[in-house]
């Protein structure tokens, strides 16, 4: 450890002269290694016995393995020729400088929240305090058609917010900071919220129910950060906390499993004032038991899943093939009963002389609580300019699926 301790130094005191040379601000560097830190770079974008930061670490996903990216300075095959508002893209939005979109494991939806002045810092640090690496990324495990990027386009448009974190002027400086961290930078939300259907944290940030209440991810159970007493931070007091932080343990538990990395790549080094600031924040969350905040497929969640790949996420759906949601009298008919029966059994166009084919969506009846119908078509039936239209029940659902099963049988 003391090895690994001389070393990091070496190189940073390295890497500060290299910058000094090259006509760097050289407290921006400094600053940005310390913020590096604190967001945990180095522990997913470094390899089992890799380069730092090179990347290559796998990390499973529910439909496949992917591999962090290289993000030394690199020209060839990091971000070395990455610009700042490239930088920044990428670590807000969520989409790389080619382009392509970033999957979610890359927590942008908390480094979002990251502030102009940090995020440059960050950019001077990864510029000109990092040694290149030249090392190709690898494609990840996930099978065709699920590898398709493009679908993350629409993911964004569902759940992601990239607003920079806004201060709460009813708190102090102290909690407001705390705040700034655990929701951006150390991306707490990532490990320890629940997920939805579509793998999107439930809540951002504390304003919304779910937030910090623990959450199953890649094997392990990140813990509940709210003031539950049963199976959160309750019963622990802030020096107790910042002892944890700090060292791994305290006399409640040890950190195992991701949080042992968190502690030995990331909190050990975080200063004591912005332990302390994440520990106010952290402390000043009520007690909300995971098990009362389920994740929930809510409407939109549902219709991105299983309707936007044929009806499009403006719901114009394709002339002629697939029809419009948008706007349609169908969806916005006084009586739901045939919309919710067509979610039920599914159906297939009319073949015609003037159209001589089919097509034809299945049916939901199977795959779908009534709950989840009623959440859909309502979706459906307020949104692309519908909204005129009422929302769909739970029990409306419940009877046309107990009439089409007499029906049919």
């Amino acid at each position: 450890m003391k090895l690994m301790k001389t070393l990091g130094l070496a190189a940073l005191l390295a890497a500060a002269a290299q910058a000094a040379q090259a006509n760097v601000d050289t407290d921006s560097v400094r600053r940005g290694a310390y913020l590096a830190r604190v967001s945990d770079c180095i522990a997913c974008h470094s390899a089992p016995d890799g380069k730092p930061n090179a990347g290559g670490l796998a990390m499973d996903t529910p439909v496949g393995k992917i591999y962090s990216t290289n993000i030394t300075p690199d020209k060839e095959t990091g971000i070395g020729d990455y610009s700042y508002e490239d930088f920044a893209r990428a670590l807000r939005q969520g989409v790389a400088k080619e382009g392509h979109s970033l999957y979610p494991a890359m927590p942008y939806t908390s480094f979002a929240r990251i502030n102009d002045a940090d995020m440059r810092d960050l950019y001077a640090y990864f510029m000109h305090g990092v040694a290149p690496v030249a090392q190709e990324n690898r494609e990840s495990d996930i099978p065709w058609p699920l590898s398709m990027r493009w679908p993350l386009t629409l993911w964004r448009w569902f759940f992601h917010d990239d607003s920079a974190y806004q201060a709460d002027a009813g708190k102090s400086a102290e909690w407001n900071r705390g705040a700034y961290l655990v929701q951006g930078m150390a991306h707490c939300g990532t490990c320890h919220t629940p997920r939805g259907a579509a793998f999107q944290e439930v809540a951002l940030n504390d304003k919304k129910a779910g937030y910090l209440t623990g959450s199953q991810l890649a094997g392990w159970y990140a813990g509940n950060l709210t003031g539950d007493a049963r199976e959160g931070l309750g019963g622990w007091s802030a020096d107790e906390l910042v002892e944890y932080l700090q060292k791994g343990r305290n006399r409640y538990t040890a950190a195992f499993g991701p949080m042992a990395e968190v502690v030995h790549y990331s909190t050990q080094h975080v200063s004591a004032g912005d332990l302390a600031a994440m520990t106010v924040y952290l402390k000043s969350l009520p007690g909300a038991g995971a098990a009362a905040v389920q994740p929930v497929r809510t409407g939109s969640a549902l219709f991105f899943e299983n309707c936007a790949t044929c009806h499009q996420a403006n719901g114009q759906g394709h002339d002629n093939v697939v029809p419009a949601l948008a706007g349609s009298s169908a969806v916005m008919a006084r009586d739901a009963t045939s919309l919710i029966r067509v979610v039920l059994e599914g159906g297939v166009n009319v073949r015609t002389g003037h159209l001589p084919w089919e097509y034809s969506m299945p049916g939901y009846a199977r795959q779908m609580s009534d709950q989840e119908i009623a959440d859909v078509l309502s979706y459906m039936r307020q949104s692309w300019g519908n909204n005129t239209a009422s929302p769909v029940e739970a029990d409306q659902v419940a009877k046309v699926r107990a009439l089409s099963a007499q029906a049919a049988h």
